[in-house]
């Protein structure tokens, strides 16, 4: 089965359960998510299965969307609820405003560093492995933009929160150091990702739902290929120039603006290849799944 499933991620389940039920459900065996989200999180998750996971570079930098809720009075090692206490119970003694006055700080680019308990690598290794290990974890800042942080409302010592995150972004670390800023500690209570690149929770199946569905079914519920990678423009070429690129080899398209990337299709749905502008209309594949 080749396409991409977006699947709404259930609390409690790793993102590598849901591949392997989805595994189950379609046959396929090549699958790989585009994101990894936490056991505790929900929400979008999209998968590349077969041929089409030969695609994953190409989503490398999709936006990310997620509502969810701050808990303030103390901080935890993994950022999240799952984690242990580093700090001592504090009172929250700021409002609502006051609050978003400190959120104004998380906005545009920021240098933001991970929590040790996550999927980032270090020499190759994910740093939750190291933390489990009781290795040191050498985490280093990185460059994100968070494009939008609105703190919507303050229940006790909980706010409710949506974010707009550009990839590689950390919303458990936006947590903790708003926590720290406001002086008691803080870690995400509860995160529900609601969109991820171009596909929001309209898209998603549930993991409820993927079990009552036949793989053919299930293959009629992908979306469709035209619809992948929006911002790179597609084309149909003739059966002569799609064994040209099969072979790897420089081909003419039809014109297709000025874009650096083409999506190369041999019919309405079937996609070939993703090439790079040379000159012109000259491509060379770069990617050939077809």
């Amino acid at each position: 089965m080749n396409g991409l499933l977006v699947m709404d991620k259930p609390a409690g389940m790793t993102s590598h359960d849901v591949v392997a039920i989805v595994r189950r459900a379609t046959g396929e065996r090549s699958i790989g998510h585009l994101g990894t989200l936490d056991p505790m999180a929900t929400g979008v998750l999209p998968l590349l299965m077969g041929k089409y996971t030969r695609l994953a570079q190409f989503f490398g930098q999709s936006e990310k969307w997620y509502e969810g809720r701050i808990r303030f009075g103390y901080s935890t090692d993994s950022f999240d609820a799952e984690g242990e206490p580093t700090s001592s119970p504090a009172p929250l003694e700021m409002d609502l405003e006051q609050l978003r006055k400190l959120a104004e700080r998380f906005h545009g680019e920021i240098d933001q560093v991970p929590p040790i308990y996550s999927a980032k690598k270090i020499q190759g290794v994910p740093a939750h492995k190291l933390a489990r290990a009781g290795a040191e974890v050498p985490v280093k800042a990185a460059r994100i933009t968070v494009h939008d942080f609105q703190l919507l409302s303050l229940d006790g010592d909980e706010a409710s929160f949506t974010i707009h995150v550009s990839a590689g972004g950390y919303v458990r670390s936006v947590a903790h150091e708003l926590g720290q800023l406001a002086g008691c500690g803080a870690h995400l209570s509860s995160l529900r990702r609601t969109r991820a690149g171009s596909f929001t929770l309209d898209h998603a199946l549930s993991v409820e739902a993927l079990k009552t569905l036949s793989p053919p079914e299930i293959a009629a519920r992908l979306p469709h290929p035209r619809m992948l990678l929006p911002e790179i423009p597609s084309v149909t070429v003739d059966e002569q120039t799609a064994g040209r690129l099969r072979n790897g080899m420089q081909v003419n398209v039809p014109d297709f603006s000025r874009s650096p990337l083409v999506k190369i299709f041999t019919s309405p749905v079937d996609l070939l290849a993703i090439g790079r502008r040379i000159a012109g209309t000259l491509v060379q594949p770069i990617v050939v799944i077809g």
